[in-house]
């Protein structure tokens, strides 16, 4: 079911935080993101991206040269600069992101999250490259993914929005997530913003 424009208006009307999609690699997050920025109006930002625009390098060379925990500091230091830009937009942010402390503290604070929920299964069945991906690099994705989801999904779950995408092409969860954005704006009283 297609959303209409004027229900568009509603979500953006009561909008007042970025929304931020969570969730683990190959839950849509890029796509799904980018495409709800457009349908919504506003500008996108994939956390990642501005990481490795901002480092010279890729994600999978930062974890090998630096580590991790530079990674943490320069996603924690990128997604905090995202929530604060003005106007509002559409933010995707690597699957760690939300499970590290400080930066699920920020996301909570200044931006508005939505979880795209989907089984390890379909999470596999969506990654096409598995070497771009650090914590997948010669492993099991099924098995890493599994394990990932019982460390993460508790984290996931405090998202202010959980919006299952299991079995659905990216044009359908961009649907389900504007459906769903606007079924919770329109429970909000009249009057009352995000």
């Amino acid at each position: 079911m297609a959303i209409m424009q004027h229900q568009l208006k509603h979500i953006t009307d009561h909008l007042q935080q970025s929304l931020v999609l969570v969730g683990h690699m190959g839950s849509g997050k890029s796509n799904v993101g980018r495409l709800v920025a457009q349908q919504l109006s506003l500008g996108y930002a994939d956390s990642d991206k501005k990481i490795e625009k901002v480092a010279g390098i890729s994600i999978v060379d930062i974890f090998e040269l630096y580590g991790e925990d530079k990674f943490r500091e320069l996603e924690l230091r990128e997604i905090t600069a995202l929530l604060e830009h003005k106007p509002v937009q559409v933010i995707s942010v690597g699957g760690g992101a939300f499970v590290q402390p400080k930066c699920h503290a920020a996301i909570k604070k200044k931006g508005f999250s939505i979880w795209l929920q989907a089984s390890p299964e379909t999470l596999v069945s969506r990654i096409s490259n598995f070497a771009s991906r650090p914590l997948l690099k010669d492993r099991d994705p099924l098995e890493v993914l599994t394990q990932l989801s019982a460390q993460r999904d508790p984290f996931y779950e405090q998202a202010d929005l959980v919006v299952n995408t299991d079995g659905l092409e990216i044009p359908e969860s961009v649907d389900k997530v504007l459906t769903t954005l606007h079924a919770y704006f329109s429970a909000i009283p009249h009057g009352q913003s995000l």
